[in-house]
């Protein structure tokens, strides 16, 4: 634990981070989700030296921003203009590498251009569309049909149709959607936080300069950028007593990526406010609801793509996924099995429902005591719950909480503890998204101490050229 009393300096901090960041996009020319034609060997030396560089880079990126956390708890807090310098010099050498952690930018790309041709995503997997861009897709999602909603959809289909199936374009493309997400994220943390009686700048700090928004929506592109901006700015109309904007922003979101319904209920419960009577909550449910089918019927009708993505709903739910209650019914199975019982079969999607059941469960108590917690609070909540119950677990699915988090929870023990758990799992993934290997894991763990040691020197051999060096936040906000 480091201990030298001396303030934090965020321009420190800013160049700390922003060493983490080119190092990244350095280590990711090589061991990068790159495009198929692009890739290198997995054991060259190329991938090893981008693999030390890409984990190199994302421990100093995780100091600088754990740093940058005691300075907005210091004396001398940045303000929020201050941190939104920061973040876009953090972004930038990620905006300009290749995709990172993930391969699902292609995924979306290839879904694009399906619907640009007019192949119904819903019903064929990216195999169907053939071609270069279904060969950059993961082989688990290349028979898959797509889970996303008509929203989504069309903006891919726009991206595809200008890039005229040129992968780099494409990818460019799908990137700066992301970016219109994380700057409708920034633009309405603020704001939320102020309505929620949080310090903007915490806001922003856990919700926006989060390792997990840089290495995910920003380096990764994915999706969940456009679904959490929109998301924001519903929560905003709807803090500000515009209940039908607000449940049309939601809805919008809702068919970006589905677990931005969940807002649906905030919606309600805050609507319910406006009105008078003793069926207040139930006509205010009503309301909601009718504004987010209409919503929903117009944009589907708009878009052209059908309500195939109800059914696709399911396509997180597949053999190769990973969560908490796949992974207790994977064991589960395993133990039935070798019992002889017969019954092994059963365990998974026993698992699974039952996390659906609780994570319902949760949901509806979080609701119910909503007036207790603050509506946005039981929301953040309950997409955590989501998170961490759900049929898939991906690192950036849990800025679906976090990013409400970070505007409803006061200082204390649940704000460090999303601090924590994002640092860990921004150490998560490999770049090329891939599953690790032994050689790849301790290539990792090589970076990562590498990082540790240069850190080690900056604070403790060089104090004297160093106004960082600070003691790690009792309290993180």
């Amino acid at each position: 634990m480091l201990a030298l009393n001396v303030d934090v300096d965020p321009g420190r901090c800013r160049t700390l981070g922003f060493v983490g960041a080119v190092a990244i996009m350095a280590g990711g020319l090589t061991a990068g989700a790159l495009p198929v034609r692009e890739e290198f060997v997995p054991t060259s030396g190329r991938v090893a030296l981008g693999l030390l560089c890409v984990y190199f880079g994302i421990v100093l990126l995780i100091a600088a921003w754990w740093w940058l956390g005691r300075s907005v708890r210091g004396p001398r807090p940045p303000a929020p203009r201050e941190l939104t310098t920061t973040l876009l010099v953090w972004a930038a050498p990620l905006v300009l590498g290749p995709p990172l952690f993930s391969r699902d930018v292609y995924s979306y790309l290839a879904q694009g251009a399906m619907v640009h041709s007019g192949i119904d995503v819903y019903s064929h997997g990216p195999d169907r569309l053939g071609g270069p861009l279904a060969a950059e897709v993961a082989p688990v999602w290349r028979h898959t049909p797509a889970p996303y909603g008509p929203v989504f959809l069309a903006v891919a289909g726009k991206a595809a149709g200008l890039a005229r199936l040129d992968v780099p374009a494409g990818v460019l493309g799908m990137r700066l959607v992301a970016l219109l997400g994380v700057a409708l994220m920034i633009a309405v943390l603020p704001t939320l936080a102020r309505r929620c009686g949080v310090d903007p700048s915490a806001a922003l700090w856990l919700g926006a300069l989060n390792p997990l928004v840089l290495l995910h929506l920003v380096a990764g592109a994915h999706n969940d950028a456009l679904m959490l901006g929109l998301l924001g700015l519903g929560l905003v109309a709807a803090l500000g007593a515009r209940p039908v904007p607000a449940t049309v922003l939601i809805a919008l979101a809702a068919l970006v990526k589905a677990p931005a319904a969940l807002g649906l209920l905030t919606v309600a419960a805050l609507w319910a406010g406006q009105l008078t009577g003793r069926a207040r909550t139930l006509r205010a449910l009503a309301l909601t609801c009718a504004v987010a089918l209409a919503t929903t019927a117009a944009v589907t009708a708009l878009a052209g793509t059908g309500y195939g993505w109800l059914g696709a709903l399911g396509t997180p739910v597949s053999a190769g996924n990973w969560s908490l209650t796949s992974g207790l019914g994977r064991l589960s199975g395993m133990l039935l099995d070798a019992t002889g019982s017969g019954l092994g079969h059963f365990a998974l999607p026993l698992w699974r429902l039952l996390g659906v059941l609780a994570t319902a469960a949760v949901v509806v108590t979080l609701w119910l005591r909503r007036e207790r917690t603050g509506v946005v609070h039981a929301l953040a909540l309950g997409l955590l719950t989501l998170f961490a119950l759900g049929p898939a677990l991906r690192p950036w699915y849990a800025l679906w909480g976090l990013f409400l988090i970070a505007v409803s929870a006061p200082p204390g023990r649940l704000r460090r503890w999303a601090a924590a758990g994002s640092g860990v799992l921004a150490l998560g993934l490999l770049p090329d998204g891939l599953p690790p290997g032994g050689l790849q894991l301790a290539l990792a763990i090589c970076g990562g101490i590498l990082a540790l040691l240069a850190l080690w020197w900056m604070f403790l051999l060089a104090p004297a050229d160093t106004t960082l060096a600070a003691p790690l936040p009792r309290t993180v906000s």
